[in-house]
């Protein structure tokens, strides 16, 4: 069995990632050791470490889908023009934007969540549990779950990535950083939906009014 405080030790000698750190225990069945060479060997170890670098280069992509219903601006860092200007690098922004218009993502981390906004959710949450008629004692342990869930689906970085469900938005950019041998990070974006937002009952009262005035 895979617990916390062996994902946490092997984060800790390694610095690469949680869920990077589970899936190497889980392939190596706990062992240490083993995991620490697993990720040395996709170079995840590697990226973990060139986290700190400073990454001030970068691009702006844009991305529009369904004939321009959906667009996304992203920002994507990395620590030099140089690699911001290459194929490999121009693609991963790709991908992400694609992600972004695909997942409909509300922060980019867990850590831009407020608290506010977490206690908010727990107590929306807990309330569903116990109208569910869960008993008190397991609720508090199935909020945390859903919670977890909540960030998973919420945050850019912690998404499945649609192209490989295998693996999440952070494992692809890791891996990309290994490759790259840059720093990379996603800074910020921005998704816009024809319609978002806008209420029904407003649309069909302005279309009304339009058809009046043409009308007289």
């Amino acid at each position: 069995m895979i617990t916390a405080a062996m994902v946490k030790e092997l984060r800790e000698r390694t610095g690469a990632g949680m869920m990077d750190c589970k899936k190497a225990l889980v392939a190596t069945d706990g062992d240490i050791e083993q995991a620490i060479d697993e990720l040395r060997t996709k170079g995840l170890a590697k990226a973990a470490k060139k986290a700190g670098r400073v990454a001030g280069e970068g691009l702006v992509i844009s991305y529009l889908h369904g004939g321009g219903r959906i667009g996304v601006l992203v920002e994507v860092n990395c620590e030099t023009d140089f690699v911001a200007k290459t194929d490999d690098f121009k693609g991963l922004c790709h991908n992400i934007a694609m992600q972004i218009a695909a997942s409909s993502p509300e922060y980019v981390r867990r850590e831009e969540v407020s608290a506010e906004v977490i206690e908010h959710e727990k107590e929306v949450l807990k309330a569903q549990a116990l109208e569910e008629g869960k008993p008190e004692k397991v609720v508090e342990k199935m909020v945390e779950g859903r919670i977890d869930k909540y960030y998973k689906e919420r945050c850019l970085m912690e998404q499945l990535y649609i192209r490989d469900t295998d693996k999440t938005v952070e494992e692809l950019i890791n891996e990309n950083i290994a490759r790259i041998g840059e720093n990379i990070s996603i800074r910020r974006f921005a998704r816009f939906e024809v319609g978002e937002g806008i209420e029904k009952e407003q649309c069909d009262f302005a279309a009304e009014v339009m058809a009046q005035m043409k009308s007289e």
